[in-house]
């Protein structure tokens, strides 16, 4: 599923990855590949030869770590935009559109690193399907400060003005965040969309032990040497979660496990069991009842209970990886869970979910859920996939909030 195909001959729904430097270049590809198409990575200088030899749907640029305006930076010929072929410009990719395109492109004197949130100001069929606003991941110097003619800007955030353009009659489109990242919401809607305006329809793939061990190269490449901790609960979505991470960072993840006071019995037990004995990793025990319970003190209505909750659990896990410098909190958000929380355009918030619906507006670090866009029954499979015991993978739900909504008053 993740090998290149090679052919001699016209290769049908090719995406061509245009590589400027980026660490990201092959999990745009990767990402790709698990949407079903074929993809060819090729060197900036012999794009536009490899472009009109191979015919493909659609191109991407990806990010680099250079600046549009230092003199030996990557560049492509920009006959490129003529071909009438979609474009998509990732980050560097964005800078050097605007820039070869005659936009506005300021020179950056600080570097943005880390989580932020995008807001739409637009609708574009590369946004379909996303929430007016969501988390994404930035990682630049330069910026555009004015998009080029015949452009529209899709969306901001606090410190980036032109943070996604398009120009909808050439189909070129830009963003300065990385969706091919696990902490950039809707990155794969936004791949996919891309690749439907490209003439072709993604296709996931099917849940295997290959698709997996991909799974686990994307956290460890879009993670590298960060440390991370990861919200356990004991159920199989955050227990999928959690062993997802280990596998691919190690030592580097640390899971917590927060005794509200609020679960069921033995459940404590059956964590330390299953985890730190059956697969050595590092787990916490925090005893947080009083903190939960003093926040839930003569509050009724389950939903502010279910906002309360989530409020004290992003403090703890906000105070316990301040101790070990964690960057990444990891969640076993599973996409029901996005969708009750109002997790799309036009649905309708049907309950807050702890890890969702309860998270402040801004948190320490970056969130990493690698279920967000799976739904129970492939966590279970991947959970078996990945050789966890049935103690897990066929445990009966029980939500963070647990006995806390079950009880009127605590």
């Amino acid at each position: 599923m993740f090998g290149i195909l090679v052919s001699c001959i016209l290769v049908i729904n090719m995406i061509i990855v245009i590589d400027f430097g980026s660490q990201t270049a092959h999990l745009i590809s990767r990402r790709i590949r698990e949407l079903g198409q074929t993809v060819m990575v090729v060197e900036p200088e012999d794009a536009v030869t490899q472009i009109v030899e191979k015919s493909p749907s659609g191109i991407i640029f990806s990010g680099g770590p250079a600046s549009v305006f230092a003199k030996n930076s990557p560049s492509v010929d920009p006959k490129i935009y003529q071909l009438n072929i979609p474009i998509l410009g990732i980050c560097y990719g964005q800078q050097l559109i605007g820039y070869q395109l005659k936009g506005n492109v300021k020179e950056g004197k600080i570097k943005e690193f880390g989580p932020a949130v995008f807001e739409r100001e637009k609708d574009s069929p590369l946004l379909e399907g996303t929430t007016d606003e969501f988390a994404v991941w930035m990682n630049h110097g330069d910026e555009v400060k004015k998009a080029p003619d015949g452009f529209k800007v899709l969306g901001k955030t606090k410190t980036i003005e032109v943070a996604a353009i398009s120009d909808e009659k050439r189909k070129i489109y830009a963003l300065q965040f990385h969706p091919e990242v696990v902490h950039t919401q809707f990155g794969e809607q936004i791949l996919s969309n891309f690749l439907k305006i490209c003439g072709v329809e993604p296709v996931r793939q099917e849940l295997d032990p290959v698709f997996t061990e991909g799974l686990i190269d994307d956290i460890r490449e879009s993670l590298g040497n960060e440390k991370a901790i990861c919200a356990l609960s004991g159920g199989v979505d955050s227990s999928v979660a959690a062993l997802l991470v280990h596998k691919a960072i190690g030592e580097n993840l640390t899971c917590f496990y927060i005794d509200s006071g609020l679960m069921r019995e033995g459940e404590t037990d059956l964590l330390r069991e299953v985890f730190k004995e059956n697969y050595d990793m590092k787990v916490e025990i925090i005893d947080a009842e009083e903190e939960f319970l003093t926040a839930l003190q003569d509050v009724t209505d389950p939903e502010t209970k279910r906002k309360k909750i989530g409020e004290t659990f992003i403090g703890v896990f906000e105070r316990e990886a301040k101790k070990i410098g964690a960057k990444f909190l990891v969640q076993g958000t599973i996409y029901p869970d996005v969708i009750e929380s109002k997790g799309t355009k036009h649905s309708d918030n049907i309950k807050s979910h702890h890890n969702v619906g309860g998270l402040p507006d801004e948190m320490d670090f970056a969130l990493v859920e690698p279920l967000r866009t799976f739904y129970k029954d492939e966590v279970r499979k991947l959970g078996e996939i990945l050789g966890m015991p049935e103690s897990i993978t066929k445990r009966q739900p029980f939500p963070g909030p647990g006995l806390a909504v079950r009880i009127s008053a605590l």
